[in-house]
């Protein structure tokens, strides 16, 4: 591993992984992004980092979009989820649509160390508990993958009113606290609504409420915005 890019709006635990990661793989650069959007700039458009670490909860994240999203814009690159524990179908679903593994947060250090060196060698990895509940599916994709890609359609500025939608404001505010002419907003609120092939500005929230993740305990896990 020559280059990482690690995705994750907690300063502290990006150190902790830049530690890890210098540990684990000698003379690596590891780039750090905050945001979705500045990780997708950091990645460039040519083959990227040999690795992508993202965390699931980002300001500009809702459901699994962000994993959708770069998957999209690094085919050939593994991307090792990093987030707060989370429910087994969840991680099934993280799996299925191609991660290449799921380190919960509060892993020790050593595991996650372990962890990059599975990936390092080509295989995926998963923490033992998460290992005895897996069992790759042959159904159709869930409703939170199917969402979730519909949501990873959205353009940055129809995520950021989608977001102001699910907050309550209505067209004037959000021209207001984005700086745009009303006719604009309506105009983006239209266009969001067909992409995620809903009728109005509820059912599009309820849609985004839906992909919101749980831990283990039933704890819903909401992206922050």
């Amino acid at each position: 591993m020559r280059s990482v890019l690690v995705i994750d709006d907690h300063p502290l635990y990006a150190y902790a992984l830049t530690t890890a990661l210098t540990q684990v793989f000698e003379g690596c650069k590891v780039e750090t992004a905050t945001t979705l959007k500045d990780g997708l700039k950091a990645a460039g458009t040519g083959a990227g980092p040999d690795l992508v670490m993202l965390d699931l909860r980002l300001p500009d994240v809702s459901g699994l979009s962000g994993l959708i999203r770069l998957r999209e814009r690094l085919p050939e690159t593994p991307v090792l989820i990093i987030s707060a524990q989370t429910s087994a179908d969840v991680v099934q679903s993280l799996m299925d649509m191609g991660a290449a593994g799921f380190v919960p947060k509060d892993l020790p250090l050593p595991e996650i160390e372990a962890a990059l060196s599975e990936v390092q060698q080509g295989r995926r990895y998963l923490p033992v508990e998460y290992q005895n509940a897996f069992r790759r599916r042959a159904a159709p994709p869930t409703d939170l993958e199917n969402i979730s890609r519909k949501i990873a359609e959205l353009s940055p500025q129809q995520m950021r009113i989608m977001k102001l939608i699910c907050a309550g404001k209505a067209n004037k505010q959000i021209a207001y606290e984005l700086s745009l002419a009303e006719a604009t907003v309506k105009a983006h609120v239209t266009a969001l609504l067909r992409r995620l092939g809903v009728q109005n500005r509820t059912q599009a929230a309820v849609m985004m409420e839906s992909v919101s993740l749980e831990d283990e305990t039933g704890e819903t896990l909401r992206a922050r915005g």
